[in-house]
């Protein structure tokens, strides 16, 4: 049931059957074991937050290891992130299926066992092959932690459950780096991945002895392999069309191509789903939600400042500022901090003010801290970016529990698992395709700089050094190499060039994921959490008229 007036989840409920009354005490009781079901489920989302938070710290070390650039590192992030926002409706469809437990320890198994093939890795490919394994059981695992935990809470307490997700998601974001930097400057950036399997198992045996719940009721149990399959593949066009426009350009006639077949796969779901009915991967009631479609739309618009935020400004910090692995993830403590301390409040001021104030104030934090970031340039110090940092940490730590309680409980209580997916869905693929468009802008924009300033200090690059020597802050041996090609006399010029360039493309960067926000803090201010302005009421008529 949605809090604070959202009119469309009580339109919905409207057409049920009337539930039986009962007692405000009833409601409202916490069960004696759901606290012990809570800190498990808390424990996966800690895993998967910190896995994330952590390898961005790291990026630049693997870089080095692994003699590739930026855009090549990236996909170990973005290649998480196009499978685990194509497959995680599929998990939470599975989940509601076939028990969100059975897909809980599952999702746990793949992703602890990915992640030790991980940290064998010897090159950069297996390394991505073994982040797309993780991202399978991680999208098995997160609809089922979502619908464990909303189901282990009464449903007065819906907002608590939001939050406390979206808490432990906070801690595990704020850990990564710290946890990242000490690995990889002490041991390794492949203990990142190693460490995830004792906490896994840890997680999934508190889960088998304290969670015990009934499977959902869920009256179709076909699954929609034709939706699948469409859905998937389309996502999957469209993430990986954008992430390779940074190195073929978005007038590239296989870009266009894959956009075009995507646009098509994407039209083709809408035709399969009618007649899958209850069956449908995306049923018919799911889509016909407006405040459900509206949540979903805010998220994808809002995730490209995260994942941006999280990727680039410890590149900034490391590579312009000269910070270690550890530093930086230090430095990042007043973004990732603040929003784990932020999502904690988020549930009482949800309750309080409703989802309209709350997603509104998250969604404005969000679309300023870019902007701020933007502002840094190579000769700027560490205080330039804690604004931004924190400002972005307290939208992220107020829009994303308030928009995923509107969300969740704009439908009907079996949806949980599937709403779940599908939120936490557009947040990925909304992130991965911001990501993959800021790289592209990124890179566009630091080799043209590069190459135009290079070019007023009387050295021309070719193609291959300008795409190579910003490698050259992260010790790779092409960029390396591709300095030692120039002149002794420019080498030193080059180098501040160089750096001049990076921080102009991160600020490029910045200014585009600004943008994306403006218009997701749009959407939230007029369709998501009910209506803008209360509806008026018709005035008391005076006693005795």
């Amino acid at each position: 049931m949605p809090f604070g007036g959202s009119h469309h989840g009580h339109a919905a409920i409207a057409k049920a059957e009337p539930a039986p009354p009962t007692t405000a005490t009833g409601d409202d009781r916490i069960q004696p074991g759901a606290v012990m079901a809570l800190v498990a489920m808390g424990l996966g989302v800690i895993v998967i937050a910190n896995d994330f938070t952590a390898l961005n710290v790291a990026l630049p070390a693997i870089e080095g290891d692994f003699n590739v650039d930026v855009g090549t590192a990236q996909w170990v992030i973005n290649a998480y992130c196009v499978v685990f926002g194509m497959a995680i409706v599929t998990g939470g469809r599975l989940a509601d299926l076939f028990g969100r437990r059975r897909a809980f320890f599952i999702g746990s198994a793949l992703f602890a066992g990915f992640s030790l093939l991980g940290g064998a890795a010897p090159d950069s490919v297996w390394l991505i092959g073994a982040r797309v394994g993780m991202a399978i059981g991680a999208a098995l695992m997160w609809p089922a932690i979502l619908g464990m935990t909303y189901a282990a809470l009464p449903e007065s307490r819906a907002s608590m459950a939001g939050g406390l997700i979206l808490g432990a998601a906070g801690i595990g974001n704020a850990m990564g780096p710290l946890l990242g930097g000490v690995l990889t400057d002490e041991l390794s950036w492949r203990w990142i991945f190693f460490l995830n399997a004792p906490i896994g198992a840890f997680a999934v045996l508190v889960t088998w002895l304290k969670v015990h719940q009934p499977r959902p009721e869920v009256a179709e149990r076909r699954i929609d392999y034709p939706g699948i399959v469409t859905l998937s593949t389309g996502l999957l066009l469209i993430l990986i069309a954008f992430d390779q426009a940074a190195d073929w350009g978005f007038g590239d006639a296989r870009v266009i191509a894959m956009l075009v077949v995507a646009a098509a796969l994407v039209v083709g779901f809408r035709f399969i789903e009618p007649r899958m009915r209850e069956g449908a991967l995306v049923p018919s009631d799911v889509i016909a939600n407006g405040g459900f479609r509206s949540a979903c739309l805010t998220v994808l618009l809002m995730s490209a400042v995260f994942f941006a935020t999280v990727l680039y400004a410890p590149q900034f910090m490391e590579k312009i500022l000269g910070y270690s692995a550890l530093k930086a993830g230090v430095g990042m403590l007043p973004m990732l901090g603040t929003f784990a301390l932020v999502s904690f409040f988020a549930g009482p001021g949800y309750e309080r003010f409703g989802p309209k104030a709350t997603i509104a104030i998250g969604a404005a934090g969000l679309a300023l801290g870019p902007y701020l970031l933007s502002l840094a340039d190579a000769g700027s110090h560490y205080g330039a970016l804690v604004s931004g940092l924190a400002v972005t940490g307290v939208g992220a730590g107020f829009f994303y529990p308030s928009v995923t309680t509107a969300g969740v409980t704009a439908l009907d209580p079996s949806r949980t698992s599937l709403a779940g997916g599908l939120i936490y869905m557009f947040q990925i693929a909304g992130g991965a395709i911001g990501l993959g468009i800021t790289t592209t802008i990124f890179t566009l924009s630091s080799e043209n700089d590069l190459a135009d300033k290079a070019s007023a200090a009387g050295t021309h690059l070719n193609d291959h050094q300008t795409s190579v020597l910003h490698g050259v802050l992260a010790g790779t041996d092409s960029g390396t190499a591709a300095l030692h090609q120039l002149g002794s006399s420019v080498q030193t010029t080059i180098l501040t060039i160089v750096r001049e360039s990076f921080a102009t493309g991160v600020q490029a960067g910045f200014r585009f994921v600004t943008i994306a926000a403006v218009l997701g803090f749009l959407i939230s201010i007029f369709f998501v959490g009910g209506s803008l302005m209360p509806s008026r009421r018709p005035a008391a008529e005076p006693a005795g008229s």
